[in-house]
């Protein structure tokens, strides 16, 4: 069984996660790509991140390398209190909070 915790748009995740069930069935990419219907070099782009498949296409991998697709939405770790007080700043606010931040990484950076 193959299990992965990606989120949307992690296309480094996503091909992991490809590239692990196709292995994990003893595929090729070209006998993948075969028994999708597509070609090697789409499930070569796939596995290199360079592109990503739709969420039923990916289905449709996982169900070709022997594994069913589970989907688990959680809600995620943003503070929504903190966007909004960000949205609400002026311009010249955003930019001087941005300006200070950079300033204590910087710091930071020469002590370490």
């Amino acid at each position: 069984m193959v299990r992965a915790s990606i989120r949307v748009g992690d296309a480094g995740a996503v091909a992991g996660l490809i590239r692990a069930a196709r292995t994990a069935a003893g595929l090729t990419q070209a006998s993948l790509a075969e028994r999708l219907g597509t070609t090697q070099s789409v499930i070569s782009r796939w596995e290199r991140g360079r592109d990503e498949p739709r969420l039923s296409t990916l289905a449709r991998v996982m169900h070709a390398c022997g594994h069913a697709l589970s989907l688990a939405v959680e809600p995620d770790d943003v503070d929504r209190a903190q966007i909004r007080q960000q949205l609400a700043m002026t311009p010249s606010e955003r930019l001087a909070m941005v300006t200070n931040v950079s300033r204590v990484l910087a710091a930071a950076h020469r002590v370490g």
